[in-house]
């Protein structure tokens, strides 16, 4: 294998090159030289060999995730460890080396809100994941992979049919077994989803708890956090967390904060009510003393476009009374999630089969469409934030005798049908037993910039990990589970220069590390995990489009999860190195 060095570069004049690289030096955390030994003393012991290193990285331009302008320097890596940096270290020990001049050197990308729990027992690489340079995920949006019944199998089965996976858990540790058993190439870090352990109790009724059940929650959620969930989860735009009122959502979240976790949320309504939606989730936050996560941040609807500067003022609001509210996007004018997501939560009371049912009924789908088109503010109606059918891309569908709907709009649907866009929805909702994969372009590109920018705000891909080949590849995904990180360093970045490229890393990295409380990833210093990712500045871009999703990033050179590359050259190895994470109540009792 033969690495080019890049092209020259202008040397940093001397005063910048005797101050500020010496200061960034020492913030790396760098040995500094031991002091002159006193009058009298013993000489000091011949100088130890050269550190011995499994790999070493030399000339690269280390971005180490603080934000702090990068350096040159080299990074070696000994074990799962990063051992040393420096201007220059010895090669003479390292039993490979690797010339990153041109290469930025950066800690691995994390993921804050992933959706690869089921998809990585089918593809354990997640390709469509570490080959954007992706070493962490967060994921649990909501539904979690535990608590399991046999009821919530059975309501989780349709969607995941196509995967061929046994649901054999019933809960975090023996998920984490499996997952162990099966191998991944990244890590993961796991939130215990509010309506995974109301379905685990209610079921998917519409209706609050009784006192017994609430304890019966609360204690699903004291479990999984014992076993290392990282927090508490809410999707509340999705039946059953659509049913569970503020009050419930406080209750179980005093839970987490108990284990030290915190509170994400896919917010109640993104569009006309979303800044009362942002509230909730800031009343949760204050009332549980919990920090708060939004999930996905974005001002849906055409007629909502622009509120994206509402709702940053409101959660800087928040934040200035000591409310520990942040957020995270994806870099796309669209979202992307199930078509019933179009109808009233309440058509999906009692699960899948009930909604099924509904549709059917010629007296229900009649009071479906008519809640549809008529807009309020009591739900999220993603229909209407569309504006148009023409603005809905059937992504996926599971039936073979639907796959020609694959990659056209609702519009196209129901004009190839010949009947209504909202008549062409329910019957495929009916035909693919209420599970169809849509994309909704309901964003504004201005919205997505002006979040883009705020310090707080981080990035996540908000899809499961996916590769173009198999049952992976057999449905369209959204181009965010394929380009999102190279698509923030390359268009707005290197061409649109929206966003500096050490302050994009920093939201790639330490600062999701810091929101989810890891502190050995997320930097590049001494002593942490080796989760680094090397890539092309010059030439890092996403491929991925809404018409051909399933194109692989480019730019992205090396990847190395715990110290073993999963990408070597631009391609995916065979290795298995990542790991199970455990949140802060991992093993121990609830702070009292």
């Amino acid at each position: 294998m033969t690495h080019r060095p890049g092209p020259p570069r202008p040397r940093p004049p001397r005063a910048l090159r005797l101050t500020q690289v010496a200061a960034l030096w020492a913030a790396l955390a760098l040995a500094v030289p031991a002091p002159l030994p006193a009058a009298g003393a013993a000489p000091p012991a011949p100088s130890p060999k050269a550190e011995t290193y499994d790999l070493l990285l030399q000339g690269g331009r280390i971005v180490d995730g603080t934000g702090n302008p990068w350096v040159e320097g080299d990074l070696a890596i000994r074990g799962d460890r990063i051992a040393a940096i420096a201007p220059h270290l010895d090669p003479a020990g390292a039993r490979r080396t690797l010339d990153a001049r041109g290469l930025v050197v950066a800690p691995g990308f994390i993921d804050l809100m992933g959706q690869s729990e089921y998809t990585v027992l089918v593809d354990p690489h997640v390709a469509s994941k570490i080959t954007q340079g992706i070493t962490t995920e967060f994921t649990g949006e909501g539904g979690s992979v535990a608590p399991q019944t046999r009821y919530t199998i059975q309501e989780l089965l349709p969607g995941i049919a196509d995967l061929q996976i046994k649901v054999d858990w019933t809960d975090f540790e023996t998920y984490f077994r499996r997952l162990r058993a099966r191998g991944t190439a990244v890590n993961f870090a796991h939130m215990v989803g509010a309506a995974q352990v109301r379905e685990a109790v209610l079921k998917s009724d519409n209706r609050p708890p009784d006192p017994e059940e609430l304890e019966a929650m609360k204690r699903h959620v004291a479990r999984a956090m014992e076993q290392g969930a990282f927090g508490l989860s809410s999707a509340l735009i999705y039946p059953p967390g659509a049913f569970a009122t503020t009050d419930e959502l406080i209750a179980l979240a005093k839970v987490a904060a108990s284990y030290g976790g915190i509170y994400a949320s896919h917010i109640r309504n993104e569009g006309d009510d979303l800044l009362a939606a942002i509230d909730e989730a800031a009343r949760i936050g204050e009332q549980a003393r919990i920090a708060v996560e939004v999930w996905h941040l974005k001002a849906a609807g055409e007629e909502n476009f622009g509120k994206m500067a509402d709702a940053v003022k409101a959660i800087e609001g928040y934040r200035a009374r000591g409310v520990d509210v942040t957020a995270d996007i994806y870099p796309y004018p669209a979202s992307m999630t199930g078509l019933s997501a179009s109808l009233p939560p309440w058509a999906s009371e009692g699960g899948n089969e009930a909604l099924v049912a509904r549709l059917k009924d010629p007296k229900e789908r009649k009071r479906i469409r008519k809640e549809i088109e008529e807009p309020t503010t009591k739900w999220d109606n993603l229909y209407h934030g569309a504006g148009r059918a023409d603005k809905i891309l059937i992504a996926g569908v599971r039936t073979a005798a639907n796959k020609e709907f694959q990659g056209k709009r609702l519009s196209q649907v129901a004009d190839q049908r010949g009947v209504d866009p909202l008549e062409a929805m329910f019957d495929l909702l009916v035909e693919e037993n209420g599970v169809v994969d849509a994309v909704y372009f309901e964003m504004s590109e201005d919205d997505v910039r002006r979040a883009m920018i705020v310090p707080w705000v981080a990035f996540n891909c908000d899809a499961s990990g996916v590769r173009p080949d198999g049952v992976l590849g057999a449905t369209m995904t959204h181009p965010r589970a394929y380009g999102t990180f190279p698509r923030i360093l390359g268009h707005y970045v290197r061409e649109e220069k929206l966003l500096g490229l050490e302050d994009a890393v920093r939201k790639m990295t330490s600062l999701p590390a810091q929101r989810i409380n890891l502190r050995d990833r997320g930097v590049l210093r001494p002593g942490l995990y080796a989760d680094v990712t090397v890539f092309d500045p010059r030439t890092v871009i996403d491929r991925a489009t809404f018409d051909k999703p399933h194109q692989f990033s480019e730019g992205i050179r090396f990847v190395f999860v715990n110290g073993q590359a999963v990408i070597e050259d631009g391609r995916i190895t065979d290795r298995l190195p990542g790991r199970v994470l455990r949140g802060p109540g991992y093993g121990r009792a609830p702070a009292r």
